[in-house]
């Protein structure tokens, strides 16, 4: 049965070590995580059971073969984006997040060499980390998620894991994306940076605010994000009568419910952005490219985001640079067809519900 997340920690409470069937394994080697916490983590690492969906995410495209499980049970086309091999990976719930919740038998009977957190390194998440780590006696990681961060977490999981080349390898990849992309955002004329309005949900209300790590991408991209006028946090839920005063000039979404009704309903389809057909709904196998999680699944949202903002400049090449990122770090390779698939409809500048 799923235990949520103080459950899992009341259930351990007074527990002595030796009654925790977790606890014990010798470690070998000491490794400080992204929050300054010394992990002590054996010297042959076989196995890791990922805290939530970024850190699944993250470690599939490190090491997929050390992966516990999914953190939920992977859904529909998401399999077309994931490499046949690890499919039937087993549901083994997640430690963060909302709703967070494990299976306790289920985490205890897997016996991993560590367990990984990836995004957050606040306080609250590094209490969370000490209790089950000294609850458990499995060393907890947490690493930092932020998307100037991804390729020094390339490394330092690299080291936890032991396996530093590969941690190498993934960070170069992920520094030359980013700097290659900087570099172009930065030959952009200011007056062509363009506001967007991010919309989540099936009503396109919900959006991040200033600082959210949700809309992160935007600012990488050079693109002003117009709910900043909310303040800072992160998700929150604005009217369409703000929207409508901010005027944004390109609305982006993952959800292809607002995608589809954004078109027809009858106070969105009067904002000019839509009248030009500068809505877009970001790829999502087999993960978010834009969000949703944000973890390093992002490195190719930024090409996507950049094509589809400045379609001119960018978007003639977002193919091969979907099939690259999907061989090397989804360990996949993509054909005609399923890359169709994966960019879906909304990549390109129109109304495609629109006979």
């Amino acid at each position: 049965m799923p235990l949520h997340r103080r459950q899992l920690l009341g259930l351990f409470g007074g527990l002595p070590f030796a009654a925790v069937p977790g606890v014990l394994r010798a470690a070998g080697r000491r490794i400080t995580d992204s929050a300054g916490r010394a992990v002590a983590v054996p010297d042959r690492v076989t196995k890791v059971f990922p805290a939530g969906p970024p850190a699944s995410i993250f470690l599939y495209m490190m090491a997929p073969d050390l992966l516990a499980g999914w953190s939920r049970v992977l859904r529909g086309k998401e399999r077309a984006g994931i490499a046949e091999t690890y499919h039937g990976l087993p549901e083994i719930g997640r430690l963060t997040g909302r709703g967070g919740s494990a299976n306790l038998e289920t985490v205890m009977v897997m016996k991993p060499d560590l367990i990984l957190d990836y995004g957050s390194v606040k306080p609250t998440y590094i209490s969370l980390a000490d209790r089950v780590q000294a609850q458990t006696g499995i060393p907890y990681a947490l690493i930092d998620g932020r998307f100037d961060n991804i390729a020094k977490s390339f490394l330092t999981l690299g080291d936890l894991i032991g396996r530093p080349e590969r941690g190498r390898a993934c960070a170069a990849k992920a520094q030359t994306i980013i700097d290659g992309l900087a570099a172009a955002r930065a030959a952009i004329p200011t007056a062509d940076r363009p506001r967007v309005y991010y919309g989540r949900g099936a009503d396109g209300l919900q959006t991040g605010a200033k600082g959210a790590i949700n809309v992160e991408l935007l600012g990488h991209a050079g693109a002003v994000n117009v709910a900043d006028q909310a303040g800072e946090g992160g998700l929150t839920k604005v009217s369409l009568e703000q929207i409508l005063g901010w005027d944004p000039d390109v609305v982006l979404t993952t959800d292809p419910n607002f995608f589809d009704l954004i078109w027809t309903h009858d106070v969105w389809k009067t904002l000019p952005a839509v009248k030009a057909g500068r809505v877009y709904l970001s790829p999502t196998v087999p993960w978010g490219w834009f969000d949703r999680p944000p973890s390093a699944n992002r490195l190719i949202g930024l090409h996507w985001l950049l094509a589809v903002l400045y379609p001119d400049r960018f978007l003639q090449g977002l193919a091969d640079r979907a099939r690259d990122f999907y061989s090397f770090f989804y360990h996949l390779d993509l054909d005609a067809d399923r890359l169709a698939m994966i960019l879906g409809p909304g990549s390109h500048p129109g109304n495609p519900r629109k006979p």
